[in-house]
């Protein structure tokens, strides 16, 4: 057996053993199946870090300048501050008033009142976008120059097939059981988009991509592939970030998506075992995907079950593997974890948010990440 099928075999031993809900998972006693390869590679991009800002829904905060502090910069134990992500991703599953933006999260399908009413959320002064581009700003008053443009990337609201009153568009009703009507709303959203964007002329942030909210293939038939040359003739990449086993996570280029990142779904469920990890790290690796950390309100040390162990697993992982040195990264932290962590200090929070941070501010010096 060549390395490659090792490889694939130990990525489906490991995926048996700890399925994508996680019950009735097994132990594994050591990390043997993790394989490597010098012809297999992460991807990488020109954001190394992207950091997911889950904003705009009614159930969400409001993202406001001193709420996005903590995710531009960190301030270590020693007294010193540096920068952090280099990228953003604002994303949203529903609009918290019953109506959904990807299938499954809701009862209701989102109409054309929906979208723009998110529009307006994502680009509303003060808030969100524009609380970023201000506290990038402040920053930069007494940091200096980062040396780099913030860079963003921008939700794109699932068109379901299932969907028939979304409504008018240019004088015609659309019905999204016809993919013609499904691509002219999903068009009109991208120029919305980009044009508010444009308009907002923010001092820091790029426009750099767009991303796919659904998160398998089990609901679109595929549909980003008739969106793909829309989103790269504006100049942006198609970003997408698949759950673990995810019906269509290995097709991602034929799909039409630019780069995408694997996600492990260890944190989340305790019977899952630390071999996960090592599963999705072979995945990526096996696919050319990046890869996505995450972490939530558990990883605190006031929180009671403690899980900042299965955090700090994510970061041994990681450094383990050469995530961090190969790999382009998406960052998952529940609703704001990083703000959390400054808002409850401990000494546990802060020497754990120091080792992260450390790789993360590290990262911005290794030029193979943005080849």
């Amino acid at each position: 057996m060549n390395t490659l099928s090792r490889l694939l075999f130990s990525i489906l031993a490991v995926g048996a053993l700890a399925s994508c809900g996680g019950s009735g998972t097994k132990s594994v006693e050591n990390d043997s199946t993790a394989v490597s390869d010098d012809s297999l590679t992460f991807a990488t991009a020109e954001v190394r870090d992207l950091a997911l800002i889950y904003q705009g829904g009614a159930h969400r905060i409001d993202w406001t300048k001193d709420q996005f502090i903590p995710y531009v910069t960190h301030k270590f134990a020693d007294g010193s501050e540096d920068w952090l992500f280099d990228g953003y991703l604002f994303l949203e599953f529903k609009d918290g008033k019953g109506y959904t933006l990807s299938p499954g999260y809701d009862k209701l399908f989102a109409r054309r009142a929906e979208w723009e009413w998110y529009l307006d959320r994502i680009f509303e002064p003060g808030k969100s976008l524009d609380a970023l581009d201000q506290a990038i700003s402040e920053k930069k008053a007494t940091l200096g120059d980062p040396g780099f443009r913030h860079k963003i990337v921008l939700t794109v609201i699932v068109a379901h097939k299932d969907q028939k009153d979304w409504g008018e568009l240019d004088g015609k009703q659309l019905d999204f059981s016809n993919v013609e009507d499904q691509k002219a709303a999903t068009y009109w959203f991208i120029d919305q988009l980009a044009d508010r964007f444009a308009k907002a002329g923010y001092k820091n942030l790029d426009l750099y991509g767009l991303y796919w909210i659904d998160e398998d293939m089990v609901h679109t038939n595929d549909f980003p592939k008739q969106i793909k040359s829309y989103i790269n003739d504006k100049g942006l990449k198609f970003v997408w970030i698949p759950y673990w086993n995810a019906p269509g996570h290995e097709r991602w280029k034929e799909l039409g998506f630019d780069i995408a990142y694997q996600q492990p779904n260890y944190f989340f469920h305790d019977d899952i075992p630390y071999e996960r990890l090592d599963a999705a790290i072979d995945t990526a690796l096996v696919n050319n995907m990046g890869m996505e950390f995450e972490c939530d309100v558990r990883a605190m040390s006031q929180n009671d079950p403690n899980w900042q162990y299965r955090m700090k697993d994510y970061i041994d992982a990681f450094e383990k593997r050469g995530v961090f040195e190969n790999s382009a990264i998406a960052y998952y932290t529940d609703n704001h974890l990083f703000l959390d962590m400054v808002e409850n200090p401990s000494p546990e929070n802060q020497a754990i948010m120091d080792r992260l941070a450390r790789f993360i501010v590290d990262r911005r010096s290794n030029p193979r990440l943005t080849k």
